[in-house]
């Protein structure tokens, strides 16, 4: 595949009116993020009309300035405060980097969006300097297509508050600035810890402060699998009617630790970021601007979860999630608080160890509502999908109406054993 992308323009593109300069406090929540970087997407968009105007740039930029008066920190940079050492947002107005680039490649050529370093080098901006939050990229295609690729730093925002964003910046380019939006909540104190923090002991066993990174044993390989609404179905059925998230994270953790062949003595977790909006007394605004989420984990032997229906495991996922009040997001806040020091300290690449899993959930977001006034994306993914035991769900594309594809599988896991885990992902559908 020829892989030759021109870049006929870059620049930083600021808010279109003056907003405030200060220095913006991170939560204990976006500080247990600070070592993943900045997130990698990309969306195909076709030519539907034929308008002379599709993706028009300056268009583009100037919506992007507008929404950028309202969330304000992704116009600023990474930052150290000096005093205690914490990362913090300096919300200066420098802007977010914007690129233009054009390609010989097609949309067609990414049917599978396979997520690869070679589609993040393609289509993700370049992180320069490291030290900015966004990043946008338009790349036009020879078929009239764009590809729009987007880098955001991971601590600044999470996946909901990244949707937020990117939908107000499509509203005011397709609908103009009176466009009806929700304006961000930028009160990061709202998840402050407590003083003294009080960490309940019963919550200790579910509270994953970050997952570790290991050297993966061997080659990676990541990979979409897709189940269909038939399928989903099916596998719910069997799951005592879980929620999809339960019942597709336990086919998974299911079929991985069999696919992988571990030790039945061997104890294995399952960790999954929840969103703690509403869970909270009173609830956080659903416009909340920053992360949003604990990690929470299931924690059982191999054998356990590999000789036990899948109704079980379903269950010991659904329990956990059944637990979040506002009592365990408080302990949770103050245990990463304790932790601060530490999480700001490991190591950020490599893949999680073999016997555990984290789930992530993007199941129900408008990923495919970003409509800049040209249409709807016709696919989106992360571009790049890089550490090991790290498993994205999200819905089919809108083009699987019929079914085909309720719930497409992203996963990261070993070249050698993923043969064997698609086999017996399947198995039981």
């Amino acid at each position: 595949m020829d892989s030759e992308i021109q870049v006929v323009e870059s620049c930083f593109v600021a808010p279109s009116e003056v907003t405030p300069s200060k220095s913006l406090w991170l939560s204990p929540l976006d500080l247990l993020l600070t070592n993943r970087g900045h997130t990698p997407t990309v969306y195909f968009y076709r030519p539907g009309d034929g308008a002379a105007d599709f993706f028009d740039v300056a268009r583009l930029k100037a919506a992007m300035a507008r929404a950028l008066v309202d969330f304000y920190p992704l116009a600023g940079r990474l930052n150290i405060d000096d005093d205690n050492g914490r990362p913090e947002i300096s919300c200066n107005g420098e802007g977010a980097l914007f690129v233009v680039a054009r390609s010989n490649l097609s949309v067609n050529d990414f049917n599978d969006m396979k997520p690869s370093p070679e589609l993040r080098r393609l289509f993700a901006p370049r992180i320069e300097p490291s030290t900015l939050v966004l990043a946008i990229q338009v790349t036009f295609m020879k078929c009239g297509g764009v590809a729009l690729g987007t880098a955001l730093h991971h601590f600044s925002i999470d996946a909901k508050s990244a949707s937020l964003f990117f939908n107000t910046w499509a509203a005011f380019c397709r609908d103009g600035y009176s466009a009806d939006v929700e304006a961000p909540c930028h009160n990061r104190a709202l998840l402050r810890a407590r003083s003294p923090p009080v960490v309940n002991p019963e919550h200790r066993s579910i509270i994953c402060p970050t997952p570790r990174f290991t050297e993966p044993s061997g080659p990676m390989t990541s990979e979409f699998f897709s189940l269909s609404k038939e399928q989903l179905g099916a596998l719910k059925k069997l799951c005592g009617g879980a929620s999809t998230f339960c019942a597709v994270s336990a086919l998974v953790w299911q079929s991985t630790l069999v696919a992988r062949r571990l030790a039945p003595e061997t104890e294995t977790r399952v960790m999954f970021p929840v969103n703690v909006r509403r869970m909270m007394k009173p609830p956080l605004p659903d416009s909340y601007f920053g992360n949003a989420v604990i990690f929470l984990m299931s924690t059982s032997t191999v054998r356990d979860i590999t000789s036990e229906p899948l109704y079980s495991t379903a269950k010991r996922i659904a329990g956990i999630i059944g637990r979040v009040d506002d009592g365990l997001v408080r302990s949770a806040v103050d245990c990463l608080s304790l932790a601060e020091r530490d999480n700001q300290t490991l190591k950020a690449t490599g893949s999680v160890p073999e016997t555990d899993l984290v789930m992530v959930s993007w199941l129900g977001m408008p990923l495919y509502d970003i409509d800049f006034g040209w249409g709807k994306p016709r696919v989106m993914s992360r571009a790049e999908s890089v550490r090991g035991g790290f498993v994205y769900l999200m819905n089919g594309k809108p083009e699987d109406d019929d079914g085909r594809c309720a719930v497409r599988v992203l996963t990261c896991m070993e070249t050698a054993n993923i043969k064997e885990f698609e086999r017996l992902l399947y198995a039981q559908l």
